[in-house]
Protein backbone atom coordinates (compact mmCIF):
# COMPACT_ATOMS: atom_id res chain seq x y z
CA UNK A 1 0.00 0.00 0.00
CA UNK A 2 1.53 3.31 -1.04
CA UNK A 3 1.09 6.56 0.87
CA UNK A 4 -1.89 7.80 -1.12
CA UNK A 5 -3.72 4.50 -0.65
CA UNK A 6 -2.84 4.55 3.05
CA UNK A 7 -4.19 8.07 3.37
CA UNK A 8 -7.48 7.22 1.67
CA UNK A 9 -7.95 4.09 3.80
CA UNK A 10 -7.14 6.01 6.99
CA UNK A 11 -9.71 8.64 6.06
CA UNK A 12 -12.40 6.09 5.17
CA UNK A 13 -11.85 3.95 8.28
CA UNK A 14 -11.07 6.63 10.86
CA UNK A 15 -11.43 10.14 9.52
CA UNK A 16 -14.82 9.98 7.88
CA UNK A 17 -16.54 8.31 10.88
CA UNK A 18 -15.03 11.00 13.13
CA UNK A 19 -16.33 13.80 10.91
CA UNK A 20 -19.77 12.26 10.45
CA UNK A 21 -20.18 11.56 14.16
CA UNK A 22 -18.65 14.66 15.73
CA UNK A 23 -19.05 17.33 13.03
CA UNK A 24 -22.10 16.50 10.89
CA UNK A 25 -22.98 20.20 10.62
CA UNK A 26 -19.61 20.93 9.00
CA UNK A 27 -19.54 18.18 6.38
CA UNK A 28 -21.07 20.33 3.67
CA UNK A 29 -18.46 23.05 4.26
CA UNK A 30 -15.14 21.27 4.26
CA UNK A 31 -12.95 19.25 1.91
CA UNK A 32 -10.73 16.26 2.58
CA UNK A 33 -7.86 14.98 0.50
CA UNK A 34 -4.21 14.12 0.18
CA UNK A 35 -2.11 16.41 -2.00
CA UNK A 36 0.81 18.78 -1.75
CA UNK A 37 4.50 18.19 -1.12
CA UNK A 38 5.86 14.68 -0.80
CA UNK A 39 6.47 11.70 -3.04
CA UNK A 40 3.39 9.98 -1.61
CA UNK A 41 1.19 12.61 -3.24
CA UNK A 42 2.56 11.49 -6.62
CA UNK A 43 2.35 7.79 -5.86
CA UNK A 44 6.15 7.61 -5.97
CA UNK A 45 6.90 6.80 -2.33
CA UNK A 46 8.97 3.76 -1.42
CA UNK A 47 11.00 2.47 1.51
CA UNK A 48 13.67 5.13 0.99
CA UNK A 49 11.18 8.00 1.05
CA UNK A 50 9.60 6.88 4.32
CA UNK A 51 12.36 8.32 6.49
CA UNK A 52 10.40 11.55 7.09
CA UNK A 53 6.84 12.84 6.91
CA UNK A 54 5.39 9.43 6.00
CA UNK A 55 2.32 8.55 8.03
CA UNK A 56 -1.38 7.76 7.89
CA UNK A 57 -2.79 11.24 7.42
CA UNK A 58 -4.88 13.54 5.26
CA UNK A 59 -5.81 17.19 4.86
CA UNK A 60 -9.02 18.73 6.16
CA UNK A 61 -9.46 22.02 4.31
CA UNK A 62 -11.76 24.72 5.62
CA UNK A 63 -13.26 27.82 3.99
CA UNK A 64 -13.02 31.26 5.57
CA UNK A 65 -13.96 32.06 9.16
CA UNK A 66 -17.33 33.50 8.22
CA UNK A 67 -18.24 29.97 7.04
CA UNK A 68 -16.34 27.82 9.57
CA UNK A 69 -15.32 29.74 12.69
CA UNK A 70 -12.10 29.45 14.70
CA UNK A 71 -13.67 27.41 17.47
CA UNK A 72 -14.80 24.78 14.98
CA UNK A 73 -11.32 24.78 13.50
CA UNK A 74 -9.84 24.22 16.97
CA UNK A 75 -12.22 21.36 17.72
CA UNK A 76 -11.43 19.74 14.37
CA UNK A 77 -7.71 19.99 15.12
CA UNK A 78 -8.22 18.27 18.48
CA UNK A 79 -10.35 15.54 16.95
CA UNK A 80 -7.81 14.93 14.19
CA UNK A 81 -5.02 14.69 16.76
CA UNK A 82 -6.98 12.01 18.64
CA UNK A 83 -7.28 9.69 15.65
CA UNK A 84 -5.43 6.34 16.06
CA UNK A 85 -1.69 6.75 16.47
CA UNK A 86 -0.98 3.64 14.41
CA UNK A 87 -2.87 2.53 11.30
CA UNK A 88 -2.06 -0.24 8.83
CA UNK A 89 1.06 -0.99 10.81
CA UNK A 90 2.36 2.56 10.25
CA UNK A 91 2.76 5.02 13.10
CA UNK A 92 1.64 8.59 12.69
CA UNK A 93 4.79 10.65 12.56
CA UNK A 94 5.90 13.44 14.84
CA UNK A 95 7.10 16.65 13.22
CA UNK A 96 10.37 15.84 11.44
CA UNK A 97 13.39 18.20 11.25
CA UNK A 98 13.16 17.94 7.45
CA UNK A 99 9.86 18.70 5.74
CA UNK A 100 7.13 19.62 8.18
CA UNK A 101 3.45 19.11 8.88
CA UNK A 102 1.72 18.10 5.66
CA UNK A 103 -1.53 16.77 7.08
CA UNK A 104 -4.28 17.96 9.40
CA UNK A 105 -6.58 20.96 9.46
CA UNK A 106 -5.76 23.96 7.29
CA UNK A 107 -7.65 26.84 5.73
CA UNK A 108 -8.08 26.42 1.99
CA UNK A 109 -6.82 29.90 1.26
CA UNK A 110 -3.73 29.34 3.42
CA UNK A 111 -2.89 26.10 1.62
CA UNK A 112 -3.06 27.63 -1.85
CA UNK A 113 -1.35 30.84 -0.76
CA UNK A 114 1.53 28.74 0.57
CA UNK A 115 1.64 26.51 -2.51
CA UNK A 116 1.11 28.88 -5.45
CA UNK A 117 0.87 32.32 -3.87
CA UNK A 118 -2.82 32.84 -4.63
CA UNK A 119 -5.53 32.66 -1.96
CA UNK A 120 -8.26 31.64 -4.40
CA UNK A 121 -6.16 29.94 -7.07
CA UNK A 122 -6.51 32.81 -9.54
CA UNK A 123 -3.06 33.50 -10.93
CA UNK A 124 -1.81 36.60 -12.68
CA UNK A 125 0.00 36.26 -16.00
CA UNK A 126 3.28 36.93 -14.19
CA UNK A 127 2.57 34.06 -11.79
CA UNK A 128 1.70 31.67 -14.62
CA UNK A 129 4.97 32.57 -16.32
CA UNK A 130 7.24 32.35 -13.29
CA UNK A 131 5.82 29.80 -10.85
CA UNK A 132 7.86 26.59 -10.69
CA UNK A 133 5.91 23.74 -12.23
CA UNK A 134 6.49 21.64 -9.11
CA UNK A 135 4.49 24.21 -7.09
CA UNK A 136 1.57 23.93 -9.49
CA UNK A 137 1.85 20.16 -9.34
CA UNK A 138 1.73 20.22 -5.53
CA UNK A 139 -1.54 22.17 -5.74
CA UNK A 140 -3.11 19.67 -8.14
CA UNK A 141 -1.59 16.25 -7.44
CA UNK A 142 -2.82 13.47 -5.15
CA UNK A 143 -6.53 13.02 -4.65
CA UNK A 144 -9.55 14.87 -3.30
CA UNK A 145 -11.59 12.42 -1.22
CA UNK A 146 -14.51 14.67 -0.35
CA UNK A 147 -15.59 18.21 -1.25
CA UNK A 148 -19.29 18.93 -1.09
CA UNK A 149 -18.52 22.64 -0.61
CA UNK A 150 -16.70 22.62 -3.96
CA UNK A 151 -14.16 25.36 -3.30
CA UNK A 152 -11.08 23.14 -3.33
CA UNK A 153 -12.24 21.30 -6.44
CA UNK A 154 -12.80 24.59 -8.27
CA UNK A 155 -9.35 25.89 -7.38
CA UNK A 156 -7.63 22.65 -8.36
CA UNK A 157 -9.44 22.62 -11.70
CA UNK A 158 -8.44 26.23 -12.35
CA UNK A 159 -4.81 25.31 -11.70
CA UNK A 160 -4.92 21.98 -13.53
CA UNK A 161 -2.69 23.19 -16.36
CA UNK A 162 -1.22 26.27 -17.99
CA UNK A 163 -3.34 28.49 -20.24
CA UNK A 164 -2.40 27.64 -23.82
CA UNK A 165 -0.51 30.88 -24.49
CA UNK A 166 1.56 30.35 -21.34
CA UNK A 167 2.29 26.76 -22.37
CA UNK A 168 3.55 28.03 -25.72
CA UNK A 169 5.73 30.70 -24.11
CA UNK A 170 7.32 28.18 -21.77
CA UNK A 171 7.74 25.70 -24.61
CA UNK A 172 9.34 28.27 -26.88
CA UNK A 173 11.95 29.03 -24.24
CA UNK A 174 12.69 25.35 -23.61
CA UNK A 175 13.10 24.70 -27.34
CA UNK A 176 15.45 27.62 -27.76
CA UNK A 177 17.66 26.40 -24.91
CA UNK A 178 17.58 22.84 -26.25
CA UNK A 179 18.87 24.09 -29.59
CA UNK A 180 21.52 26.37 -28.12
CA UNK A 181 22.91 23.76 -25.74
CA UNK A 182 22.53 20.64 -27.84
CA UNK A 183 22.67 21.61 -31.50
CA UNK A 184 25.15 24.47 -31.16
CA UNK A 185 27.28 24.63 -28.04
CA UNK A 186 27.85 20.91 -27.44
CA UNK A 187 29.70 20.42 -30.73
CA UNK A 188 31.61 23.70 -30.43
CA UNK A 189 32.80 22.82 -26.93
CA UNK A 190 34.05 19.45 -28.18
CA UNK A 191 35.81 21.10 -31.12
CA UNK A 192 37.68 23.34 -28.68
CA UNK A 193 38.66 20.41 -26.47
CA UNK A 194 36.42 21.71 -23.66
CA UNK A 195 35.16 18.30 -22.58
CA UNK A 196 33.72 19.43 -19.26
CA UNK A 197 31.87 22.28 -20.96
CA UNK A 198 30.50 19.80 -23.52
CA UNK A 199 29.17 17.67 -20.67
CA UNK A 200 27.52 20.77 -19.20
CA UNK A 201 25.97 21.52 -22.58
CA UNK A 202 24.56 17.99 -22.73
CA UNK A 203 23.18 18.43 -19.21
CA UNK A 204 21.50 21.74 -20.14
CA UNK A 205 20.10 20.12 -23.26
CA UNK A 206 18.64 17.26 -21.19
CA UNK A 207 17.05 19.70 -18.70
CA UNK A 208 15.39 21.68 -21.44
CA UNK A 209 14.38 18.53 -23.32
CA UNK A 210 12.63 17.29 -20.17
CA UNK A 211 10.77 20.57 -19.87
CA UNK A 212 9.73 20.52 -23.51
CA UNK A 213 8.48 16.94 -23.36
CA UNK A 214 6.26 17.60 -20.33
CA UNK A 215 4.92 20.76 -21.98
CA UNK A 216 4.16 18.88 -25.17
CA UNK A 217 2.14 16.36 -23.15
CA UNK A 218 0.45 19.06 -21.04
CA UNK A 219 1.79 17.67 -17.80
CA UNK A 220 3.45 19.66 -15.02
CA UNK A 221 7.10 18.73 -14.59
CA UNK A 222 7.76 17.46 -11.06
CA UNK A 223 10.65 18.18 -8.71
CA UNK A 224 13.88 17.20 -10.47
CA UNK A 225 14.44 13.92 -8.64
CA UNK A 226 11.12 12.59 -9.96
CA UNK A 227 11.45 13.89 -13.54
CA UNK A 228 12.60 10.64 -15.06
CA UNK A 229 10.06 8.61 -13.11
CA UNK A 230 7.28 10.86 -14.41
CA UNK A 231 8.77 11.01 -17.90
CA UNK A 232 8.56 7.23 -18.23
CA UNK A 233 4.81 7.46 -17.58
CA UNK A 234 4.20 9.71 -20.60
CA UNK A 235 3.16 8.23 -23.95
CA UNK A 236 6.41 7.04 -25.58
CA UNK A 237 8.21 8.51 -22.57
CA UNK A 238 10.20 5.41 -21.66
CA UNK A 239 12.47 5.37 -24.76
CA UNK A 240 12.92 9.14 -24.50
CA UNK A 241 13.95 8.71 -20.85
CA UNK A 242 16.46 5.99 -21.77
CA UNK A 243 18.01 8.24 -24.40
CA UNK A 244 18.39 11.14 -21.98
CA UNK A 245 19.81 8.84 -19.31
CA UNK A 246 22.40 7.60 -21.79
CA UNK A 247 23.28 11.18 -22.73
CA UNK A 248 23.86 12.03 -19.08
CA UNK A 249 25.56 8.88 -17.90
CA UNK A 250 26.94 6.72 -20.69
CA UNK A 251 27.19 8.03 -24.21
CA UNK A 252 30.62 8.77 -25.64
CA UNK A 253 31.16 12.31 -26.88
CA UNK A 254 31.01 11.32 -30.54
CA UNK A 255 27.77 9.38 -30.12
CA UNK A 256 26.18 12.07 -27.97
CA UNK A 257 25.99 14.59 -30.78
CA UNK A 258 24.16 12.19 -33.08
CA UNK A 259 21.71 11.26 -30.33
CA UNK A 260 21.03 14.92 -29.58
CA UNK A 261 20.14 15.48 -33.23
CA UNK A 262 17.84 12.46 -33.22
CA UNK A 263 16.02 13.70 -30.13
CA UNK A 264 15.68 17.15 -31.66
CA UNK A 265 14.12 15.64 -34.80
CA UNK A 266 11.73 13.64 -32.61
CA UNK A 267 10.74 16.83 -30.79
CA UNK A 268 10.12 18.62 -34.08
CA UNK A 269 7.81 15.80 -35.15
CA UNK A 270 5.76 16.31 -31.99
CA UNK A 271 5.60 20.06 -32.61
CA UNK A 272 4.32 19.53 -36.11
CA UNK A 273 1.82 16.92 -35.01
CA UNK A 274 0.31 19.46 -32.58
CA UNK A 275 0.30 22.24 -35.17
CA UNK A 276 2.74 24.28 -33.09
CA UNK A 277 5.31 24.86 -35.82
CA UNK A 278 5.59 24.60 -39.58
CA UNK A 279 9.17 25.86 -39.73
CA UNK A 280 11.45 23.90 -42.09
CA UNK A 281 14.18 21.54 -40.96
CA UNK A 282 15.08 20.33 -37.50
CA UNK A 283 16.90 23.38 -36.16
CA UNK A 284 15.14 24.00 -32.87
CA UNK A 285 15.81 27.74 -32.78
CA UNK A 286 13.55 28.19 -35.81
CA UNK A 287 10.83 26.11 -34.22
CA UNK A 288 11.15 27.99 -30.93
CA UNK A 289 10.33 31.26 -32.67
CA UNK A 290 7.54 29.62 -34.66
CA UNK A 291 5.95 28.44 -31.41
CA UNK A 292 6.34 31.91 -29.94
CA UNK A 293 4.76 33.45 -33.04
CA UNK A 294 1.70 31.26 -32.46
CA UNK A 295 0.91 32.94 -29.12
CA UNK A 296 -2.45 34.69 -29.47
CA UNK A 297 -1.91 37.41 -26.85
CA UNK A 298 0.19 40.14 -28.48
CA UNK A 299 1.69 41.41 -25.21
CA UNK A 300 2.76 37.94 -24.16
CA UNK A 301 4.05 37.15 -27.63
CA UNK A 302 6.23 40.27 -27.60
CA UNK A 303 7.93 39.39 -24.33
CA UNK A 304 11.43 37.97 -24.57
CA UNK A 305 11.29 34.39 -25.74
CA UNK A 306 12.99 33.26 -22.53
CA UNK A 307 10.61 35.22 -20.29
CA UNK A 308 9.03 32.03 -18.89
CA UNK A 309 12.23 29.99 -18.44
Amino acid sequence: MNGLELSRAFYEDCGRPMLETQFPELLSRLAVGMFGAGSECLGYDDEISRDHDFEPGFLILLPEEDVVDRRSEFLLERAYAKLPKVYGGVARAALAPVGGARHGVVRTREFFARTVGALDGRLSLHQWLTLPEQALLEATNGALFFDEWGEVRRIREALSYFPEDVRRKRLAGALLLMGQAGQYNHARCLARGETAAAHLAAFEFAKSALSARFLLHRRYRPYYKWCFRALRELPDGAPFARSLEDLLTGAADAARGAEIERLCAETVSLLRAQGLSDAPGDELERHAYAVNDGIADAALRSLHILAAV
